[in-house]
């Protein structure tokens, strides 16, 4: 045999070889799905249009207790807080006043700006228009108080004059008004209409019970807010030096019953918090979380029509323990996460981000290739040519 044949021989076999090995060595393409140990877990079906339709949803497994026919209240909701799966609701998105329990929306907007590290010294103007009839913590112009009781205010008294200041700190009242409305947009809360951050009854001012839920359960995740809302009772300050520090204090108490157990209603066994509320146009509203055996749920309430002032307490109660005693054996009539951002851009909108292009796979493996097929083609034709001697 020649030696062109033997080296035309040669070349065919180390190019299978060469081409072999470069399969072998070549990775998976960038973006290529890997797979996972576990197939991940289907998530029970959820018809995001549910809650918007009128009526009470629920949607029971084998095991579940019966809803309490006891509720009278025009719209509630319970929910989970750690997953923000709606376990059943009424009326969820009917619009309401919300009295008080709007003072999440604040806290939620105004807390992250005005931290309760510093003081303030009120003045006449932060005070002179708060409501007739409002619900008061007690502050005097002409004081100076620490951040962290003027949030107490809020929280405990539901004080309008401690929002009025806070939201004087916080730029002025309708820039916080407008920032509150941002924030409920943020949320996914687009049932929300703010003219008042105190809650004072206000033209076209709503809310609904799932917005309210909204509110709570992100406040919840706040670890200010959370320590403010499940606090029973605290001293607040009479008088003040320059410093904000009392020279003499009153105590003060939560107006949230299921918080306090006072006035007959009982304190909530793992209650922790969060808001509750009352105008003559809203009715009683609450927004109520409690945690027991490793699950936290949290109930809004909103104008109960049968019962008298306490009902609402009431009615939270037996929701909570409706909701407990149901875990397991229900599936998710909704959700209060957020809902996901549209996937078509809107007009004026930034464009997306582009990736960089990724360098090529066969560029990466060219030059370990190229030295592989050259060894192997000379191993070869040595080889043969060996053999052919």
């Amino acid at each position: 045999m020649s030696i062109r044949s033997t080296v035309r021989k040669a070349l065919s076999g180390a190019a299978a070889l060469a081409v072999g090995a470069v399969v072998v060595l070549a990775p998976p393409a960038a973006g290529a799905p890997r797979a996972d140990p576990l197939p991940p877990r289907p998530a029970p079906s959820v018809d995001a249009a549910l809650l918007h339709r009128p009526g009470t949803h629920v949607r029971a497994r084998p095991g579940a207790p019966a809803l309490p026919e006891d509720v009278s209240a025009l719209s509630w909701l319970v929910a989970d807080v750690r997953t923000g799966e709606v376990l059943a609701a009424h009326n969820a998105h009917r619009r309401l006043p919300p009295a008080s329990t709007i003072k999440t929306l604040f806290a939620l907007t105004a807390l992250p700006r005005l931290p309760g590290t510093g003081t303030h010294t009120v003045t006449e103007t932060e005070l002179e228009d708060v409501g007739e009839g409002s619900s008061l913590v007690g502050i005097d112009a002409g004081r100076t108080y620490r951040v962290a009781d003027l949030w107490r205010g809020v929280f405990l008294s539901s004080g309008n004059d401690a929002v009025h200041v806070l939201a004087e700190m916080n730029g002025g009242w309708e820039k916080t008004a407008a920032q509150m409305q941002a924030k409920a947009r943020a949320l996914g809360a687009l049932d929300t209409h703010v003219v008042s951050p105190d809650g004072y009854d206000a033209e076209d001012q709503v809310s609904s019970a799932y917005d309210l839920a909204v509110f709570g359960r992100t406040g919840l995740a706040n670890p200010a807010f959370a320590e403010y809302a499940a606090t029973a009772d605290a001293q607040f300050p009479g008088d003040t030096r320059d410093d904000g520090s009392p020279t003499w204090t009153y105590g003060i108490e939560n107006t949230n019953r299921l918080v306090t157990g006072e006035d007959g209603v009982g304190r909530y066994p793992g209650i922790i918090g969060v808001k509750n509320g009352y105008t003559s146009q809203a009715g009683h509203t609450l927004i109520s979380a409690a945690r027991r055996g490793g699950r936290t749920l949290l109930v809004t309430v909103m104008n109960p029509q049968h019962g008298g002032g306490l009902a609402v307490y009431e009615e939270a109660r037996t929701l909570l323990d409706w909701g407990f005693a149901a875990a397991g054996h229900l599936n998710p009539v909704g959700s209060l996460q957020p809902p996901p951002p549209p996937k078509t851009a809107l007009a004026g909108a930034a464009p997306a981000p582009t990736r960089a292009p990724q360098p090529s796979t066969r560029t990466a493996y060219t030059w370990p290739a190229a030295v592989l097929i050259t060894t192997c083609l000379a191993g070869a034709i040595l080889l043969r040519i060996r053999r052919n001697a």
